[in-house]
């Protein structure tokens, strides 16, 4: 049986091409993004789920789990929420913990047993639709925290640079008749996910 992770909702941040403000909390369909993350993410982690946020917390009042502001200051990027993912992971005793954009409503039903399936031991499994590798929708070992802080400390931000640096494998899913990574990043996107039927 695969070890709980913990899921992690990256919600840092700043959603220029949307205008501004916080993507997670627009509605779609009557929910949240962040909403319907949490009901298609949520059933697949035995550990339970945590929000990455930037700046105040309150404005994200009910989540149900942890909500983690970035561990070192600036804004560093989604590793940045990441790396707090992974320290909230250890500190529950927790060995992994899958990260997915705040932006991504149409999560997979089995996207935490596909990547536990590929990741390598001590290794990141990314997920994939299409050609199209998702750096921040993936499975991350608690043990690669040391690495990451060492990373962002020497002024380094790139996410798929950090995953340059460990072995990593990738699952992926089709994109008919609907990319279930889909980022929500501009208002025409938006619209487009509200002519979907989403259930």
């Amino acid at each position: 049986m695969a070890p709980p992770v913990l899921g992690l909702i990256l919600a840092g941040g700043q959603a220029r091409r949307m205008g501004g403000g916080d993507k997670p909390l627009l509605r779609l369909g009557g929910l949240t993004l962040l909403e319907r993350i949490c009901a298609r993410l949520g059933p697949q982690c035995g550990a339970g789920l945590a929000l990455s946020v930037h700046g105040e917390a309150g404005r994200f009042a009910g989540f149900p789990g942890a909500i983690l502001p970035d561990p070192l200051p600036g804004r560093l990027g989604p590793l940045a929420g990441i790396l707090a993912g992974l320290e909230q992971a250890a500190a529950q005793g927790i060995f992994e913990i899958v990260s997915v954009s705040g932006d991504a409503p149409l999560l997979p039903g089995d996207l935490v047993a596909r990547l536990q399936a590929v990741r390598p031991e001590g290794g990141i499994a990314l997920a994939a639709s299409g050609e199209r590798r998702h750096h921040t929708i993936a499975l991350w070992p608690v043990s690669l925290r040391g690495d990451l802080r060492r990373y962002l400390d020497a002024g380094e931000r790139r996410v798929g640079g950090f995953i340059a640096r460990h072995e990593a494998a990738v699952a992926s899913w089709p994109v008919d008749p609907v990319d279930p990574f889909l980022n929500l990043n501009t208002p025409e996107d938006l619209a487009m996910a509200q002519a979907l039927d989403l259930g």
